[in-house]
């Protein structure tokens, strides 16, 4: 065989933008994108396609997503844009309190005390029982056949396996000893190429199956995580699961130049980028690249991820309305504070003026923006031991201050960092979008709104162009690909500039388009990803 490195790229290669008519779905993985596509041809519909892709890609991509992690979906039927919110509670006996008394002056990272609530389970239940044409058992035995007989683990999945296994080494005992069982091959990360197979998620899915996800919430699955809980000392009971089911929600909207952007509600933080792009709106720009442009969208999301940490929480305890955060006079007043230098982010007053990605389409016009994850990586690095099932660690959000927005409290979901997009213009759809990567998911969704309307950029090329983001105080990362005179231009604005190798940390996103006069689909994938478009 001959020998390569599956990381090596020393020349510049080029993605087409892909067209196709009666199906297509946009993944990061590419045998997740066919476990979907193949849905599709059985006869299931674009939502079918996001369940069984979104299953699978808890099989070959964990390293960010599982079937302990939260989901959130904007699904276009029927001429009408859904939301789903699968977002996750905190465990009622998970306590500013308890986590004090156990020895922690913030939120860990790891182990039992920053699990929540799983909801993406859930989240395809509830997805296929409104919206599915197949039989929801169907839809997971792609994925389960990949976590049984194996699969070749991609490139960039096994970069971040690594990374994992990097992060949990320093941290490991008998709480996090399940995910080194469940997730090494002879105590390694699995290499590019490598197989992997995973029998208990292959089995764990068969139950989600047969039951329609009510294991997990109100069963055997729910039992077992009970057990665990208790005996590794966390906060996680049954009865915290019993109660829990994914929400249908009202999506939120702007009006940018035309197009309108929509993004879940709070606890997510698409808000963010509704807000930043209210404030750009009221900028003209004619070239992509340009120094002004970059310092301007970079102020202006960070005085939109300013209010956003500020004010963002579950909803039923936010402090701020939407549409405060959104009026046409806050959205001025914040844009006028923005001159032709950098300057530190400060929350404002509104009160003074009155969140792993996929997108699925098919032939009938269904369309499906779907997003998934465990948070950091595989989660928490708790495991239930012969499951499969990795619990996320989105607690970690949680303030220890009482008097923070988002502070800890029993029963209560925190911000939230996955958000899924989606386009439509003129009551008609454009399409799905969304740009996966913690913080960075609503400054991708604000960098690809304006490649596709202000830059008339092609999906792909509006994935492929170099991106920004925002890394705290007046820390801005610029990608490699951008050029010296640029982020010189913005070092000279008083911007502390990183220049970046590393386009993982940027973001990883899929772009689906559809023409409503012909159908036709087009659409763009994700450069920085092992990603794939499936086409029917």
């Amino acid at each position: 065989m001959l020998k390569f490195s599956a990381h090596e790229y020393p020349y510049p290669s080029q993605r087409q933008t892909v067209f196709a008519r009666r199906g297509m779905v946009a993944a990061s993985q590419p045998l997740a994108a066919q476990a979907g596509i193949e849905i599709m041809q059985k006869g299931g519909n674009a939502i079918d396609a996001a369940i069984a892709t979104a299953a699978a890609l808890t099989v070959v991509e964990p390293t960010g997503c599982g079937l302990g992690g939260d989901a959130f979906a904007l699904v276009w039927c029927k001429g009408r844009l859904h939301g789903l919110n699968g977002n996750g509670h905190a465990p009622a006996a998970l306590s500013i309190e308890a986590v004090k008394a156990a020895g922690h002056d913030r939120m860990p990272l790891y182990g039992w005390t920053p699990v929540t609530v799983p909801g993406c389970p859930s989240a395809w239940a509830e997805l296929s029982q409104r919206f599915g044409k197949l039989p929801f058992a169907e839809l997971l035995q792609p994925a389960i056949s990949l976590a049984r007989e194996g699969f070749p683990v991609s490139p960039v999945v096994a970069h971040q396996w690594q990374i994992a296994l990097n992060e949990f080494s320093p941290h490991r005992d008998a709480v996090l000893d399940a995910w080194f069982e469940t997730f090494l091959i002879d105590g390694c990360a699995p290499q590019a190429g490598q197989i992997f197979r995973n029998p208990a998620q292959a089995r764990t899915l068969e139950e989600l199956a047969a039951t329609r996800c009510e294991s997990l919430y109100r069963g055997a699955l729910a039992e077992r995580l009970d057990a665990h809980s208790q005996a590794g000392g966390g906060y996680l009971r049954a009865s915290d699961l019993k109660d829990y089911r994914a929400q249908w929600v009202e999506p939120i909207h702007i009006n940018y130049r035309g197009v309108d952007v929509w993004e879940i509600p709070p606890s997510g933080q698409g808000l963010v980028a509704l807000m930043a792009l209210k404030i750009l709106e009221g900028f003209s720009f004619d070239y992509r690249d340009s120094q002004q442009t970059w310092h301007r969208q970079l102020e202006a999301m960070k005085l939109a991820y300013s209010d956003g940490l500020h004010y963002i929480t579950d909803p039923q305890r936010m402090r701020v309305a939407v549409a405060d955060l959104l009026s046409d006079d806050y959205s001025t007043r914040r844009r006028n504070q923005i001159g032709e230098q950098a300057q530190a982010p400060k929350p404002g007053d509104p009160h003074a003026s009155g969140t792993v990605y996929l997108a699925t389409a098919d032939a009938e016009g269904n369309m499906v923006s779907f997003i998934q994850s465990n948070y950091h990586g595989f989660g928490s690095g708790v495991v239930l031991p012969d499951s499969g099932i990795a619990l996320q660690n989105r607690g970690q959000e949680f303030s220890l201050d009482p008097s923070h927005a988002n502070c800890l409290a029993p029963g209560k979901k925190t911000f939230h960092t996955i958000i899924p997009g989606f386009l439509t213009q003129n009551g008609e759809a454009l399409g799905p979008f969304g740009v996966m990567g913690g913080y960075m998911q609503p400054q991708g969704h604000v960098q690809m709104v304006m490649n596709l309307v202000d830059f008339g950029l092609n999906p792909q090329a509006a994935l492929d162009a170099p991106r920004w983001q925002w890394l705290g105080d007046m820390k801005v990362g610029i990608e490699q690909g951008a050029s010296r005179d640029l982020a010189n231009g913005l070092a000279r604005r008083g911007h502390k500039v990183q220049i970046d190798s590393d386009l993982t940390d940027y973001g990883r996103g899929q772009i689906i388009l559809r023409d409503p006069v012909s159908g036709v689909l087009c659409a763009g994938t994700e450069p920085r990803a092992d990603s794939h478009i499936a086409v029917w």
